[in-house]
Parts: structure tokens; sequence; C-alpha cells
């Protein structure tokens, strides 16, 4: 009888370590797949202004077509935003692609008939609406890479993620120079 008790108390013992190991594996993959779909958000509104990009450039062309530089910066950043890998990339080409538009923006703000133009009115509305998006998609984003990496480095859960291999994500942020807001207004 002795034996019986003992092998159904080690029995539950096992039963309630193998239910903790599956809980606390799932709910890290859980998150994990929390951070790539927040990633994925970014990446959509990224996109989205990468392809706003060009129309702007063009309307732009039309009325300051000798400030070639500008235009040329703007292509090479927007490349560079459209090649980044991962977060850390994503981020820096994005800043440099921030600083490339405001300059397009300042030499749009010496064209007045620029400024009326209604296509480009409607593409600085656009340009204005996605970055509202991408900074809440960044703050989603940032949200959940948060959370998963206190989730990976908590106990006991380190121990899981380690022997797991659940690496820390990396936050999406902004330089110091690309952290005030982007002027956009033709007022």
């Amino acid at each position: 009888m002795g034996a019986l008790i003992a092998i159904i108390v080690v029995a539950v013992i096992v039963l309630i370590i193998v239910l903790f190991l599956w809980s606390t594996y799932n709910g890290l993959v859980r998150a994990r797949i929390r951070v790539k779909e927040a990633w994925s958000g970014i990446d959509v509104q990224l996109k989205r202004r990468s392809s706003l990009i060009p129309n702007l450039v063009e309307t732009v062309k039309g009325y300051a077509s000798h400030e070639k530089e500008v235009f040329e910066n703007v292509a090479a950043a927007r490349a560079g935003l459209m090649g980044a890998q991962g977060p850390a990339a994503a981020a820096q080409a994005d800043n440099i692609l921030t600083q490339a538009l405001g300059r397009l923006f300042a030499v749009a703000e010496a064209y007045p008939e620029l400024k009326a133009n209604q296509n480009f009115l409607e593409l600085q509305r656009e340009l204005t609406d996605t970055e509202d998006k991408i900074a809440y998609s960044r703050q989603f984003y940032n949200t959940n890479v948060s959370s998963f990496n206190q989730k990976i480095q908590v106990f006991p859960n380190v121990l899981i993620a380690g022997m797991f291999h659940f690496e820390s994500a990396e936050f999406f942020e902004a330089e110091e120079a690309a952290r005030e807001d982007v002027k956009v207004s033709f007022a």
C-alpha cells in the first residue's frame, strides 16, 4: 500500500512538472509570436510610406527640378529602408529616411504653388497619417518586445528559455536626432 502511494505521489509531481514546463514553454512561444506580429505591423507601415515617397518626389520635382541632391538622398534612403533586415537596421534606415524627407519638405516650403497643389496636399496628408501609424506600430512592437524580454529573463522562465534557446528581441528605437516629430505642415 505504501509503495502505491509513493508511486502516485511521484506521478503527481512529475505531472505537475510536465504541466508547468508545457505551460511556460507555450507562454514563451505566444509572446515570441506577438513580437513577430507587432514587427509585421511596423514593416507594413514602413512599406506603405516607402510607396508614397516616389509620388511625393515626382510631385516636388515638377516644381523644384534643380534640387537633384535632395531627390537622390531621398531615393537612397528609401532603398536603404526597403533593404533593411531586422528592427535595428530598419530603425537606422527609417531615421535616415526621416531626415531626407525633412530636407525634401524644406525644399517644398520654398514653392508656394507646390504647397497649393492638390496632389501634393493629398500625399502630405497620407504621409502624415502613415507617420502616425508608424509611431503607433513602433509603440505596440516595443511593448510586446518588453513583455517578451521580461518573460524570458524572470525565474523560473529563464531556465526554460535557456533550454529552448529563446533570445531577447531588439527594440525599434529612434536615434536622438529622430526623436523629435517630423514636421510636414505647409500651412
